[in-house]
């Protein structure tokens, strides 16, 4: 066993202290100017790394940086299927069969057929590298969809591809890791593989994810639980799931996944912590690994540069644009919309994500799919980070609260919402938050309250709403009877 080494250990914590605090310092500015948080914490990891000040540097096999990435893949397929709403996915089922069919699919596919011809990898590792990038970047993704020019139909398409693509994909890769690892596997072998990765995964997800919910539910209801509890309640509930699948030796990754798909399924009353925190935690676990990253592995794309490999990330950057711009049926969102889902694909940390499992599996020659992908997320993140302001200035549709059709504004009356208003806003994909404002006598008699609420007490509801960071773009509909 390696003996304890204090320097690294404090090295390593300041790292994580100073992300935390650089990414809540950043993160106004950068909402106003668009600029991509990991562009940021690319260039603190090159500035710390052998290319900058030399402070520290983790290899592709780092034990450290193999436990953040798989902390960080694992809690993206987590919380990106708890954000997963049935009601908004049924309203735009054909958008949805395109970006998660052809649109993930089929740009998988015309990726992997480039990377044989023009990189000469094998059917296998070309598999890896379709699958790699046809990932779109949540955080990327996240801080797009967020913005109250974006229409509720750019925000539903975008959503929907971001939080679910990954479940598409993931099953690619660790499939065709066995192909990469034996060359030709029995059928049996294969199966087997299958078999793990596409059921027994994602059953101990739903099991660990239902038993999860109805436990505490059964606790809150009869005991109470403290608000800062079950907020993170929730990392227990994707981290439990991976290990039981792993024990298992099933995909923990399938199993996180389905696990907050399940949760989110079962319509529990969480309260907006438990994804809050959920989606925060995950957040800064990517953003530190894009630090360790940009360390030196990812400007490894950089160093070995090729007219074969710049070619390739070229294509592997407008293969997901040519596809929707086919796919994507024109009745299914506005000209303004549309322009904005078929040109925003991001790559980003996902893609780096796949594309090291093989290499964190250890097998032989992985190492050499890393830096094409390193090169598509170098150039993804200044293409798409550069367009980012373009694109939304040239958006023609109305801030959040009107609807997508028309001029009319979805709330009637600026002091009312009637519950079909409210539900328009659901099923438009419009953020918004209840507020519980009863009186402290009326909230301690009742045993009811809205789904999902946030109580603001009364009698100081700036403090109170200081308190609990609500969101600044998101609708605000207050409820005290």
């Amino acid at each position: 066993m390696d003996q304890f080494d204090p320097g690294s250990f404090v090295l390593i914590t300041a790292l994580i202290g100073g992300v935390i605090l650089i990414a809540s310092a950043v993160s106004g500015p950068l909402e106003k100017t668009s600029i991509p948080h990991v562009a940021v914490f690319l260039l603190l990891g090159l500035l710390l790394g052998p290319y900058g000040f030399g402070l520290v540097d983790f290899g592709m096999r780092s034990g450290a940086l193999g436990a953040v990435a798989t902390l960080s893949l694992v809690l993206v397929l987590f919380t990106d299927a708890l954000g997963f709403n049935p009601k908004v996915v049924r309203q735009h089922l054909g958008i949805a069969a395109v970006l998660l069919g052809p649109g993930t699919v089929l740009t998988a596919a015309i990726i992997g057929l480039a990377a044989v011809f023009l990189l000469g990898v094998g059917p296998a590792e070309a598999a890896v590298l379709g699958a790699a990038l046809a990932s779109t970047d949540p955080v990327m993704m996240r801080g797009l969809v967020r913005r109250p020019e974006v229409s509720p139909a750019t925000r539903t398409a975008l959503g929907i591809e971001s939080g679910l693509n990954d479940a598409v994909l993931l099953p690619i890769v660790l499939i065709a890791m066995v192909f990469m690892r034996e060359g030709t596997p029995t059928i049996g072998h294969v199966s087997h593989m299958a078999l793990n990765v596409l059921i027994l995964g994602p059953i101990a997800g739903v099991a660990t994810g239902y038993l999860a919910v109805k436990l505490l539910e059964t606790v809150r209801l009869r005991y109470g639980i403290r608000r800062d509890y079950e907020s993170m309640y929730v990392l227990g509930v994707a981290f439990t799931a991976f290990a039981i699948a792993e024990s298992m030796h099933a995909s923990g990754f399938m199993a996180a996944f389905a696990a907050g798909l399940t949760i989110d399924l079962v319509d529990a009353e969480l309260c907006d912590c438990f994804h809050d925190y959920g989606e925060a935690t995950s957040t800064m676990f990517l953003l530190f690994t894009f630090v360790l990253l940009g360390l030196s592995i990812i400007w490894t794309g950089v160093s070995i540069m090729s007219p074969k490999i710049l070619a390739f990330a070229l294509l592997a950057l407008v293969a997901r644009s040519l596809v929707l711009l086919v796919a994507l049926p024109r009745r299914a969102v506005d000209a303004q919309s549309r322009k904005l889902v078929v040109w925003f694909g991001p790559r980003g940390l996902s893609s780096l994500l796949l594309v090291l499992l093989p290499i964190f599996a250890g097998i032989e020659g992985s190492e050499a799919l890393l830096a094409p992908v390193a090169t598509v997320v170098l150039l993804s993140v200044v293409i798409h980070g550069g367009m980012l302001n373009l694109l939304i200035r040239k958006l023609e549709v109305l801030r959040v609260g009107v609807t997508q059709s028309q001029d009319t504004p979805l709330v009637s009356d600026s002091e009312a919402i009637t519950f079909d208003e409210l539900k328009q806003l659901e099923t438009g994909g419009i953020p918004y938050r209840l507020l519980d404002v009863r009186s402290v006598g009326s909230y301690a008699s009742s045993d009811l309250t809205a789904r999902a609420s946030v109580r603001i007490d009364p009698d100081r509801p700036v403090e109170s709403a200081a308190e609990r960071a609500l969101p600044k773009h998101d609708w605000l509909i207050a409820y005290c009877a």
